[in-house]
Parts: structure tokens; C-alpha cells; sequence
């Protein structure tokens, strides 16, 4: 290939003395603060009382949900036995091993703890949660391609980039930014533009479009994803382990839309909302 890319950028933003300031830890920063926003001024539009201290709360628990979960579903789903025979690395955050799918799943736990400190109807808040969630993710693959991690399987492609190192010198995927496309900014454009409608949609409506598109993006995005070293492929040798994850997501999401067409439970705040008009 006469004009390939090669990604060299220094997955360390600055540094202090000993300390570093990583990409990855600043995109989980931003990631956090603008789910927040978005969060706040959903709420507001959708007349749900989200004040300081719910927001904080909310806040707290989704952070230790993502965090724990997701290193939990790194290390049950991708450790391969590894953590069994070094339990002490479980804790060895700085070595990286994150899963998105261990991380939903703290976050829709957390969210019960946060339903119930803020009074606020567990759906309402887990669909406000899942506008603000691509942004995160947006940031997150964006500071997996920075790493030089997760990368795509080797292609020919005009836009094929060489990460190096493990990756070795032929042209890759960029899937970590088919990733932030896809699962960053077009989920997010979907959910929000769906958020504008009033009234509301019923409870559970953007919880269950978020689970469906992310399931069936993220299972696309696999085939050009080179799978991880230590588990390889699947099933046969043609699944990967977060396809294997990602089905049961597409299942739960059409569950759950289900459930929101036929209860239409209205987001809290709609009949003041009525009112009003």
C-alpha cells in the first residue's frame, strides 16, 4: 500500500513528576460529564426533578457501577482463567481490562440503588442515562485507538492503519473508530432526536432502542475486529466473544421496547407537563 497511516500518537496526555495523565482516564472524565448534561437537560425538557443532590447521586453510582462492573466483566468474560491463578491483578487497574458489557451491567445495578436514593422511576432514569451513555462510549473508543488497542482485523482498505508493536506493520481496521461512529455518535443522534418528542416516549423506549443498536453495531463491528489473543474465535471459529455477549443485549432491547409499547408507563413529570400546554 503506497499511502498507508500509522498511528503514533502517545496514549499519554502529560505528565507531572511521576504522575501521568492517560487519554483513556481523561475520555472516562468526559465521558461522565457530559452524560451528566445530558442527563440534566433531558431532564428538564421531560419536567423530571433532577436537582444537585440526585444528580450526584446518580452520578456516584453509575461511576462505581462502570468502573466495577466493567473490570469485573473484563475479568469473568475475557480473563480465560488468567485472574484465577493471579487474583491480586483483579485490582491492577493500571494494566487495563475493561468490558463494556461487565459495565452496563453495573451501571443498570447501580441504577437501582440510585432509583431508589433519588425517587426517581428506575426506567425514567436508566433511558436518561442511555441518551448520555454513547457520548461515553464516543470518548472511550476514541481513546482505545490513541492506545493502539482493540484493533480490526488487516484489510487493504484506502484508510487502513498500521498500529505496530503486538498489531504488527500490516494495514488494520480502525475499528475503535467504526466503533465511536457508530455506537458514539450515531446511537446518541437516534436517542436524542427521539428525547425532542413531546410528550415524552413511554418508559423504557430509549433503554430498549439503546440495547437493540448497540447489540447489533457492536456484532457488525466484531468481523472486522481482531478478536482477543487470549480467546481467539468462538464458537467454531467464526464468533468473538463480544458477539457472543452483544445477542443477548439485541434480545433484552427488543424485550424491553416491547414492554414500553404495550405498558406506555409515561416518563415522571408528564402530567404536569400536560397541564401546562
Amino acid at each position: 500500500m503506497l499511502n498507508e497511516i500509522y498511528q503514533s500518537l502517545d496514549p499519554i496526555a502529560f505528565s507531572v513528576g511521576p504522575f501521568s495523565v492517560r487519554w483513556y482516564g481523561i475520555a472516562y472524565v468526559l465521558g461522565f460529564i457530559c452524560a451528566a448534561l445530558v442527563l440534566m437537560s433531558t431532564a428538564k425538557r421531560w419536567r423530571v426533578r433532577v436537582d444537585s443532590d440526585a444528580l450526584i447521586t446518580i452520578m456516584l453510582c453509575v461511576v462505581v457501577g462502570v468502573i466495577v462492573g466493567g473490570r469485573l466483566g473484563y475479568v469473568l468474560f475475557y480473563g480465560d482463567g488468567y485472574y484465577l491463578q493471579h487474583p491480586a491483578d483483579i485490582f491492577a487497574l493500571s494494566k487495563g481490562g475493561m468490558s463494556f458489557h461487565g459495565g452496563l451491567i453495573g451501571a443498570l445495578l447501580s441504577g437501582i440503588v440510585a432509583a431508589h436514593f433519588t425517587h426517581i422511576p428506575y426506567l425514567t432514569l436508566a433511558d436518561l442515562g442511555c441518551i448520555g451513555a454513547p457520548i461515553g462510549l464516543f470518548f472511550g473508543r476514541c481513546a482505545n485507538f490513541v492506545n493502539g488497542e482493540l484493533w480490526g482485523a488487516p484489510t487493504d482498505v484506502a484508510w487502513g492503519v498500521v498500529f505496530g508493536g503486538q498489531a504488527g506493520m500490516m494495514p488494520r481496521h480502525p475499528s475503535q473508530l467504526y466503533e465511536a461512529v457508530l455506537e458514539g455518535i450515531v446511537i446518541f443522534l437516534v436517542l436524542f432526536a427521539l428525547s425532542r418528542k413531546r410528550p415524552p416516549r413511554a418508559q423504557g423506549t430509549f433503554l430498549g432502542v439503546f440495547l437493540i443498536m448497540y447489540g447489533c453495531f457492536r456484532f457488525a463491528i466484531e468481523f472486522v475486529r481482531e478478536p482477543d489473543v487470549q480467546l481467539g474465535y468462538l464458537w467454531g471459529g467464526w464468533l468473538t466473544m463480544g458477539q457472543v455477549l452483544s445477542t443477548p443485549l439485541i434480545a433484552v432491547g427488543i424485550g424491553v421496547l416491547l414492554y414500553a409499547l404495550i405498558a406506555k408507563k409515561s416518563q415522571q413529570g408528564l402530567p404536569e407537563l400536560k397541564q401546562s400546554e
